[in-house]
């Protein structure tokens, strides 16, 4: 839940909105199988400028794949699980401070699966944390049980994928197993938004003066 500290007409509250995606996702899940397995993963778009990301080159139609793009890394073993996240800081027992500058985007560093990080946009205004399909490549994420997914902003729908992942962690704040959305949406700042379907676990508070916010256990 989120605290009053983050009312929209509190000072220094409108930083959570500034994140590059303004626009709540709306997923509708396709009733479809499960996506092949593959160890690299593909976008390509098709006649009407819909754009698909799928994995392994078998699995674009044959018509796309001159212009399918790879996305895919190998997979990499995890890091040691001991080093703590840059960017917060133990606030308490389970809870979590995250710095910021006023007037920029909220970034943290997230933990996904117990391993290596990416950098997100926290967005209050998000109801789906959404990471890049090239980050979770990178990351050895597996996506061959993805669903397919539409998305639904200010500027039409784009096709993107539906992951679960074991955890997400930001300090001590984790929660898990979570559905995020995989959207190669354009950002010029970290690898997507961490949206409310984490937040919302937590007590969120936003402290002006000191410049942090605040991730503690309801």
């Amino acid at each position: 839940m989120i605290c009053p500290q983050l009312a929209p007409d509190r000072r220094g509250c409108r930083i959570t909105r500034r994140a590059l995606l303004r626009v709540t996702l709306t997923l509708v899940l396709c009733a479809a199988g499960a996506a092949p397995a593959g160890a690299q993963l593909y976008r390509w778009t098709n006649e009407r400028g819909e754009v698909h990301f799928t994995q392994g080159i078998d699995s674009v139609p044959e018509r796309y794949r001159r212009g399918a793009k790879l996305l895919g890394y190998p997979e990499a073993p995890p890091p040691s699980r001991t080093e703590p996240p840059s960017g917060t800081t133990p606030a308490a027992r389970g809870s979590t401070r995250i710095p910021f500058v006023p007037g920029r985007p909220i970034l943290v560093d997230a933990r996904i699966n117990g391993g290596r990080s990416v950098r997100l946009i926290l967005d209050t205004g998000a109801s789906s944390t959404t990471i890049t399909p090239r980050a979770l490549s990178a990351l050895g994420v597996d996506m061959s049980r993805a669903r397919p997914a539409e998305v639904r902003g200010v500027t039409g729908t784009a096709q993107a994928l539906v992951v679960q992942l074991e955890s997400i962690e930001v300090g001590a704040a984790k929660a898990g197993p979570l559905w995020i959305l995989a959207h190669d949406a354009a950002m010029t700042q970290g690898d997507g938004l961490l949206g409310r379907d984490f937040l919302d676990r937590f007590i969120v508070t936003l402290d002006p003066r000191e410049r942090v916010v605040i991730l503690s256990q309801p």
